[in-house]
């Protein structure tokens, strides 16, 4: 017999320090949101709401690594830099190849 004191649907989510640390190390290695509620096995909206923060900083992390990256490559002296240099400016700064930058 079904226990009838019990609401209907999923138990709510108590996030953990645990659950905090695994989706910060995941958001900061670039897994998806979809991929990370699974692990959890939560819905991707359960996610968002309860480990905002921690997707926030992930996802800092890893444009953070991308930028150093980026960076070295822009340091070299070949055409790969040239590139990198041209898209930093392009994508960071708003420089376009068709008008002059803003003054």
């Amino acid at each position: 017999m079904e226990n009838l004191n019990r609401p209907p649907g999923r138990p709510p989510h108590i996030p953990n320090i645990t659950g905090r640390h695994l989706v910060q190390v995941l958001a900061s290695e670039g897994v998806p949101q979809a991929e990370i509620s699974r692990v959890l096995d939560i819905s991707e909206k359960t996610l968002r709401r309860a480990y905002r923060r921690q997707l926030d900083i992930g996802a800092a992390k890893v444009e953070a690594k991308l930028v150093g990256h980026l960076l070295r490559l822009a340091a070299g002296t070949d055409d790969v830099a040239l590139r990198a240099i041209v898209f930093l400016l392009r994508s960071r700064f708003g420089w376009s190849r068709y008008a002059p930058p803003p003054r």
